[in-house]
This record gives structure tokens, sequence and C-alpha cells, in this order.
């Protein structure tokens, strides 16, 4: 069956979720004339969902299915151009869904922060779904469209400006009000124990490139950049006064990141380096509050794995976040974020790309740009990269998020600064 002939645009799996919830609101919203089918394990959940939604949401489909048993999976990848799925931990949950996605040529993007799980999507099915057509786009949300998007939007610009490739590039967090559910908990807890049992887990969340398609092809530019703390001004002259440590999800966004511009014949340059920081102000206290953040980060997954793991799973479940909860309806509402990512170029010419969003940044903002990505894939489907495979949001449909993203809330312009 042809994409042209599936019975829907898209299906969203885990629909009954926390960010799934969120995200059937945002597709009942801005989903159009899509046609889109809710699916998950239990068809009451399900049906209760579709009930909340408004009078359009109300002729969706519901299908039933789960991650332990493939053949429903299979089933469902079958019907549809696009899943969009916000079922994780995805190490524990997410293969058989990539699975059943290469092997039918199906488009699919999902939300996952989660390394060693993209790494192993990409050995297992990146040359299937290549060969049948699919587009599996991770890290569809707050991780990691901000990143990759604005250094897309960056390289563009100066492809624009005829200014060169880009050099020293920095994602910095200027503010940002979120809260924590449990599904992001979980994810985090699944990373740090498999951190803490597989030495080849803990290779490759230490390798900058470990999500790169072709490591001995990568720059060799020196150690990873991650775990810096800085001045604001030895980024850039603009962030005089401030003081920088890394952000807690350098470690995913950054190699999606370095991915793109791999999948992208290093269209960004391959002199590029990228990091992420966090503002961390500019008062007396803010220089220790930097190199705090720093340790912070470091000691997470290195301290953390030796830990977590001791930790019986019934101690850990009462001390984090039940699956399927998250913040209070005013921090969904009233949380954002803000973020400007700076680079020089090869001709020494400074940009800086900015990104904003309203609600929460994992949660409400994550279910406009997961929905975003959904729509893109499945009705944008003539404007999209000829690149097929394991992929990235930016490698995969960058030019099209770009134009997309704007009408959806989210604010991103570039500016140069010299």
């Amino acid at each position: 069956m042809s994409g042209e002939q599936r019975e829907f645009d898209i299906v969203l799996y885990g629909a009954t979720g926390f960010v799934g919830k969120l995200t059937a609101e945002y597709l009942a919203k801005a989903g159009g004339d899509a046609r889109i089918a809710l699916a998950g394990r239990s068809p009451d959940k399900l049906l209760a969902v579709r009930d909340s939604l408004g009078d359009k949401a109300q002729s969706w489909p519901l299908i039933t299915a789960d991650a332990a048993q493939p053949s429903t999976l299979n089933a469902m990848a079958a019907r549809t151009r696009v899943v969009v799925t916000t079922v994780g931990p995805y190490a524990r949950y997410g293969l058989p869904l990539v699975a059943a996605c290469a092997a039918a040529g199906t488009d699919y993007a999902d939300l996952t922060g989660e390394p060693t799980f993209i790494r192993d999507s990409i050995d297992q099915h990146h040359k299937q779904a290549a060969d049948t057509g699919a587009r599996i786009v991770h890290s569809c949300g707050f991780d990691s469209i901000p990143s990759d998007l604005t250094v897309f939007a960056l390289y563009r610009r100066a492809e624009q400006d005829g200014e060169g490739q880009l050099t020293d590039t920095n994602y910095v967090v200027r503010s940002a009000k979120m809260g924590v559910s449990g599904g992001t908990a979980a994810s985090m807890v699944e990373l740090v124990r498999t951190a803490a049992t597989d030495d080849e887990a803990r290779r490759l969340l230490d390798d900058p490139y470990g999500l790169s398609p072709d490591r001995a092809a990568e720059p060799q530019l020196g150690g990873e950049p991650d775990m810096r703390w800085r001045r604001g001004r030895d980024i850039a002259p603009e962030l005089d006064g401030y003081w920088v440590g890394p952000f807690v999800m350098a470690m995913v966004n950054t190699r999606i990141v370095r991915r793109s511009n791999a999948l992208l014949d290093y269209a960004y340059g391959r002199r590029l380096e990228y990091a992420e920081q966090m503002s961390v102000g500019r008062s007396v206290l803010a220089p220790a509050l930097s190199a705090l953040s720093a340790v912070g980060n470091t000691a997470t997954v290195a301290v953390g794995s030796r830990l977590l793991h001791r930790v019986p799973n019934k101690v850990v479940e009462r001390i984090l976040p039940a699956p399927g909860t998250g913040p209070s309806e005013d921090i969904l509402e009233n949380g954002h974020y803000t973020i400007e990512t700076y680079t020089s170029t090869t001709t020494g010419a400074r940009y800086r790309a900015t990104i904003a969003q309203k609600g929460d940044p994992g949660y409400k903002a994550t279910s406009v740009l997961l929905g975003e990505c959904g729509l893109a894939l499945a009705v944008d489907r003539d404007k999209l990269s000829e690149l097929r495979g394991v992929l990235t949001p930016a490698a995969a449909m960058g030019d099209v998020l770009l134009s997309r993203l704007p009408a959806a809330g989210v604010t991103l312009e570039t500016t140069r600064l010299g």
C-alpha cells in the first residue's frame, strides 16, 4: 500500500498519556483536513480522550495497539502515512514501533531524549527505512527542536548572506519556566540505569559524535565541549556580565545537531563546534552557580549510574512522579522558554538565532512542536528533504519547520551581529 493510499495521514500513538493528550488537543485545533486516528492500549481510555476533544475529533477512529504485541504495531503502521508517538521510555518501548514503521515505509516522529535508543534505532533500522522510503525522526519536542532548528536557521542565514560556514556555535537558555512529569523522570532513570550496566552505552554517552552516521569521518576538534562553564562574554559580547553553565539536556541535543550536520553532508561546516549552556544570571553568586552546574551535570551520569542501579525499582517509583502525570495547569499554561544561539562563521561574521515559545517547555510547548512535526511529515511531503532513514528534525524537514512554526506560536528569528 503506497503512502497516497493510506487510510490515515497521522496516527497518534500514546494518546492517553500526559503529552499524548496535549498533542491530541493540538492536532484537533491545528490539524486542518488531516485524517487523524488515536492509538493506545486501552480502548476505554482512548474513547475518553476523544470525547474530551472538540467536535471535529469525534469522527477520529480509535486503534488498539501495544508495544508488547508487535503485530498490532505492524498493522497500525501499515494504515498511515505518519506515526507520532509519545510512548516512553523509548529504550524500553520504542524499537518495535520503529521496526514496524521502517518495514512499512511509514514516517515516524517521537519525543525521545535517550541517545542510546537513538543509536540502536540507527544501527538496527536506518538502512531498511532508507530502502522503504521511511523517515524515522527522533527528538521532535523541546528536545531537540530548539537546538536543531536554531543551528539550521543560522546555517541558512549565513548561506543567504554568503558568509561561509559555521564555526564556534553556542546555545544559551536565557529564561525558562517548566515542570517535571513522570514520563521524563522515567526516561532519565532508564538512561542512567543503562549507563550503569552497559560499557558500550557509557562510551556512547561520552562520545560527542555518538550519533554520527560515520564516526570515522567526523572532524577531530578536541574534547567534548558540553560541560563547560563560562563567562557570557566568552560566547558573545552581547552576554557580557552574565555567567553560564551547561544545559542539562546538552548530552542529547548536541549529538542531534552534530548528526544533522553530517546527514546534510556537513553543510554547517567541518569546523562546527557546538555547546549548550543556560544563563545563571549576573549576580555575585553567578560564577559559583555556573561552576556548580558544570559539576552537577558531569556527575549526573557518572555518579548517578553507580548509585541508582542499586536502588530497588519500587523505591525509585515511590520517589519519582508517576508515569502519565505532569505539571500543574498553571505551569502548563504559564511556562515558557527563550533561547539564543550564537555563531561565528568562517568569514568572521557573527549571528544570533532566537527561539521563544509560551507554555511549559517539556509538555505544552512540546505538544505543539511534535504536532507540527507530524503535520509537516503528513501534509508537506512534497517540500521535505529527499533524505530517508533515521533522521533528525533539521535533516528531515528543516525548511518546512522554519516556515510552519511561526504560525504555531513559535518565534524564531536570526539577527546579524557583526
